[in-house]
């Protein structure tokens, strides 16, 4: 396959298409319920235990498949004073052991705010994680600098990196590398992974990533049925293959090589394994 082919897997997530203006009725603006949940500014709530805060709506790159693709970005607190009223919240609830940063994405962000939010937050002694959903690592692999190791790695907060590759072909010799050094300073790095039609929806593939991701010590974590955001029905996987493809994947794999397939639904504890 020639560089730039329109039929390349990798391209179809990131490049639009004729699909995404066909009107699907199940297909919504806001599939996950997100500002439902939303407690505070950017600050979301739906799980026990954690809280999630989206920092930033920048992103790297535009995956066409995205579940917050028409989030309303331009309301996000993305500074710190803006942050203020969530860090109140988090601070001010005592359940809370662990806060996860995401977007769009918060590697978009300077190291000097990305630290001073851990810093903030490993002065609430109810904080014990810091999990950070990110894409950055897979697409710029150069973004994994000493600056964010050192903050990353030095915080008193358990870190949790958790990447997003979909396809073994975005995993180059950059990319590992990267991989690599988040996992050498102690950050406990997993990958989640979306099932896509025409991209990553074979069990060869996904056996493929995973052996890739257990090689470089990241875990292959979940692997999602697509959230049902409006431009994305292309991408939908008929759930009755999504469990044939993991059938097939333990008949490949060892089990901790094995992503958990899962759905979420809004209003569920947690997510839905299917």
């Amino acid at each position: 396959m020639r560089p730039g082919d329109p039929h390349d897997p990798l391209l179809r997530q990131v490049l639009p298409g004729p699909e995404e203006q066909h009107v699907t009725p199940t297909f919504v603006t806001d599939p996950v319920d997100d500002l439902r949940f939303e407690i505070a500014p950017g600050l979301l709530h739906k799980y026990v235990g954690r809280a999630l805060l989206i920092v930033t709506g920048a992103c790297a790159v535009h995956c066409r498949y995205c579940f917050r693709r028409h989030f309303p970005y331009e309301t996000t607190p993305a500074s710190p004073k803006a942050w203020e009223a969530a860090l109140t919240r988090i601070a001010n609830d005592s359940t809370l052991e662990e806060v996860i940063l995401s977007g769009g994405d918060p590697l978009t962000l300077q190291d000097a705010s990305l630290e001073y939010l851990a810093q903030r937050l490993e002065a609430i002694p109810h904080v014990q994680r810091l999990r950070i959903h990110t894409r950055l690592p897979i697409v710029i692999p150069q973004r994994v600098t000493s600056e964010l190791l050192g903050w990353l790695h030095g915080t008193r907060l358990t870190p949790i990196v958790v990447v997003h590759a979909n396809h073994p072909a975005e995993i180059d010799e950059a990319t590992a590398n990267a991989l690599t050094r988040l996992g050498s300073g102690g950050a406990m790095v997993l990958n989640q992974a979306v099932l896509l039609r025409g991209v990553n929806d074979c069990s060869e593939t996904l056996a493929r990533l995973s052996r890739r991701l257990i090689e470089l010590r990241v875990l292959p974590y979940y692997l999602h049925q697509l959230d049902r955001v409006s431009g994305a029905a292309h991408f939908e996987v008929p759930i009755a293959r999504g469990r044939e493809i993991m059938e097939e994947l333990h008949r490949k794999l060892p089990g901790y090589a094995i992503p958990r397939y899962v759905q979420e639904v809004p209003g569920a504890p947690g997510k839905t394994w299917l």
